[in-house]
């Protein structure tokens, strides 16, 4: 994608080749960042003003209003958090839907249940849209290293469109179907492994603290075995180090436990270990911890031997 300089950009219009980009946090704001400094000519809102001053110092453009960004995009990605909140920025309760997409493709990076993504797609098909998933494994590291793994369905010509902009997120990209929710899907298995993983490595160093091991030893047994992994390593440090800064908030792992748990309870398939992890994690944020990183959990862990 051919570089633009904030200095030479003139005004904007409708069909530019502008990208947008909604919702600038823990994930959002560094994948925002990463598109700018590819060159692309991005344009964000945010709800918060902090976000949207940071991005516009490092090149973007700062729309005033999220129906604004449709206005000066042709392809617009959103990153938040909630069902609701995606409804909120598109006014669908407003109808208004056609007004912002028709002609747009509307990228959804985040994370939502099976039912809605399909729902979604219908409404943004019927407006003269077209819906891509393009949902991330990954955290705040990841994000900021562009180390990220995309997962990406729809109809393929907005697939191709989207894929050539989230690869500028991304290790790697997967196409996984031609309809939501097929993506929605890929990442619902990834985050049943990717929890219970992290979530066994907390009881892990709880199980190691408790026993007074040595845990520079421990540390190193695990990265030289078949299980370490770039994930396992932060986690692992971080647990060490009690750093509960947030790169995957206990808030946002529940919420994803829970659509995994409900996806497998759609698909007639038993979840127990995620069953567990619901508990664990609901655990953690009824104590108020819900802001913390994934980490967090093993207060809970603690706290069932206590």
């Amino acid at each position: 994608m051919t570089r633009t300089h904030p200095a030479d950009r003139g005004p904007v219009s409708a069909r530019s080749g502008a990208v947008g980009f909604i919702g600038l946090g823990v994930m959002g704001e560094p994948m925002a960042r990463n598109l700018v400094a590819s060159g692309v000519d991005l344009v964000v809102w945010n709800r918060s003003a902090a976000a949207l001053d940071r991005l516009g110092a490092a090149g973007a453009r700062v729309a005033s209003t999220a129906a604004e960004v449709f206005d000066l995009a042709d392809v617009v990605l959103v990153m938040l958090a909630t069902e609701s909140a995606i409804d909120e920025v598109l006014e669908r309760e407003a109808s208004g839907l056609e007004r912002m997409l028709r002609g747009r493709i509307l990228v959804n990076l985040g994370t939502n249940s099976p039912a809605y993504a399909a729902a979604l797609a219908a409404d943004v098909a019927v407006a003269g849209g077209s819906y891509v998933e393009a949902t991330v494994s990954g955290s705040r590291v990841p994000a900021e290293q562009r180390q990220l793994v995309g997962m990406l369905a729809g109809l393929p010509d907005a697939v191709e469109r989207a894929r050539a902009i989230v690869a500028l997120l991304c290790a790697q990209t997967f196409v996984c179907g031609d309809a939501a929710p097929a993506a929605t899907l890929m990442k619902l298995a990834v985050n049943s492994y990717l929890i219970s993983m992290v979530t066994g490595l907390a009881e892990a160093f709880r199980f190691a603290e408790a026993n007074a091991l040595d845990l520079d030893t421990f540390q190193s047994v695990l990265d030289a075995g078949p299980m370490a992994s770039p994930v396992s390593r932060v986690k692992l440090d971080k647990l060490r180090r009690a750093d509960a800064s947030p790169q995957a908030r206990i808030s946002d792992v529940l919420k994803n436990a829970r659509l995994v748990v409900e996806a497998a309870a759609a698909a007639g398939v038993s979840s127990p270990l995620l069953d567990a992890c619901v508990e664990l994690y609901a655990a953690t944020e009824r104590a108020g911890d819900g802001g913390d990183d994934m980490i967090a959990v093993a207060r809970a862990i603690g706290g069932r031997g206590a």
